[in-house]
């Protein structure tokens, strides 16, 4: 019996020690055709296939889930019209609407082997693993890098303008002004992953410059790497709430970021006009509904806000009467939820529910009964920003504006004098 044993252990002892053949997963999803495996086209595997994502509505959030789900940091851009070459397999993902949050692409709402694209329109993703910190805009700070899913600092050893340029350029922030040393912009306090970083200033990627291997270092905090390049983009304030779990980013269930953690609200007291400030924070219209009960899931996160208190004109939710962080008798099957219009209230008419029609990507409608006029060549007066759709033809019956046939996004023949308005008979519905 003890032979029979050790045949069966041995006979296992690839499995064991992680031969790949048996234990390992093949990734879900890649960048290819990119200068480094954190830039490319982004294509996933199904069915044993490698396959393409279309760019329709393809966005920053998008590919902050990639890059995320690739351990490569941040997301910067995310091209549309295949900028990294045409794929030559299926078309497997149309329509993805991530929200940013979700732990990879498989996760957000898509089209899965639905499309009406061609490999002229594959999407791409272009992450960093780096980022400037505590600058008076995104282009100035402390050089901090991502790696092993961590972020990090760089010894301001050897550090110089060949090495600045670098950062720069890979940033989208122009050329060098300064590199220095000494924690100029603040001692960060992660791992300092590089040292004795040696460019020539014409790699496209920090990453490419010789350095020593990562992690291995002779600093302290005390002489971090810092940056300041010629492009001055100020630091666009981040959202401190965001919609979960919705049909888009207009609806789902309402977070708040505190602490540098996202948590939930509790839906003690919670109305239409705490919602009122949700959409307009967000950039979604006016407010449709304020669900109550977890109506878009639970959250497990912290209950961070109970018995909110709006008025409906404040710019942001921390503006309403609030109980303190944190302080609550709720628990998640009580989370509240906010659904938005999607779209800005109808302009330049007698009421929200009769003017020129302007939309946002990702719209949902205004609930404003039936609808008595369709008005044309810009009887509510000429808009002034893109002309987002034209050729539209609905039947009646849909329920979103973008359920019906249309051209392309921005695709037209048209000039604002003939921009499209309505007017609604709001006492039917």
């Amino acid at each position: 019996s003890a032979a029979i044993l050790l045949f069966c252990l041995s006979s296992a002892l690839p499995v064991l020690q992680g031969n790949p053949t048996f234990v390992t997963k093949p990734p879900e999803i890649r960048l290819s055709n990119g200068p480094n495996h954190c830039a490319g086209r982004v294509e996933i595997l199904h069915e044993k296939l490698w396959g393409t994502i279309c760019d329709d509505d393809w966005d920053i959030d998008d590919a902050k889930v990639v890059c995320q789900y690739l351990g490569c940091g941040n997301a910067l851009s995310a091209p549309h019209g295949s900028r990294y070459g045409p794929g030559g397999n299926p078309i497997w993902l149309d329509g993805v609407n991530c929200t940013g949050s979700e732990t990879a692409i498989s996760k957000c709402p898509a089209k899965h082997g639905e499309h009406d694209c061609n490999h002229s329109e594959d999407a791409g993703v272009v992450c960093a693993e780096l980022r400037l910190v505590d600058g008076s805009t995104r282009c100035a700070g402390r050089v901090e890098v991502y790696h092993n899913k961590e972020w990090g600092t760089v010894c301001g050893a050897d550090w110089d303008l060949n090495d600045a340029n670098v950062v720069c350029r890979e940033l989208e922030c122009g050329t060098a002004l300064k590199a220095t040393g000494g924690a100029q912009f603040g001692q960060g306090s992660g791992t300092i992953w590089l040292d004795r970083v040696n460019c020539t200033g014409k790699e496209a990627f920090l990453n490419e410059c010789l350095k020593r291997p990562w992690g291995e270092h002779s600093c302290d905090h005390s002489n971090d790497a810092s940056v300041e390049c010629s492009v001055t983009l100020t630091i666009s304030e981040p959202n401190k709430v965001r919609l979960v779990n919705g049909t888009s980013r207009c609806s789902g269930r309402v977070e708040v970021l505190h602490n540098q953690q996202w948590g939930t609200v509790c839906d003690d007291g919670w109305e239409l006009t705490n919602a009122q400030v949700v959409c307009r924070e967000l950039g979604c219209g006016i407010a449709l509904a304020a669900p109550q009960g977890a109506k878009f899931g639970q959250g497990n996160d912290p209950i961070w806000l109970d018995d909110v208190k709006c008025k409906g004109t404040e710019a942001a939710l921390h503006d309403c009467r609030l109980k303190s962080w944190g302080e609550h008798n709720c628990n998640h099957g009580e989370d509240a939820g906010a659904v938005c219009s999607g779209v800005t209230p109808l302009v330049n008419g007698s009421s929200h529910c009769s003017g020129r029609v302007e939309i946002f990507h990702d719209q949902q409608e205004m609930g404003c009964g039936v609808a008595l006029r369709a008005r044309r060549e810009a009887y509510f007066g000429q808009g002034t920003g893109p002309i987002w759709l034209d050729d539209v033809n609905c039947q009646g019956t849909e329920n979103f504006l973008s359920q019906c046939t249309a051209s392309a996004w921005g695709t037209n023949n048209c000039h604002h004098g003939e921009d499209a308005g309505v007017e609604f008979n709001m006492e039917e519905t």
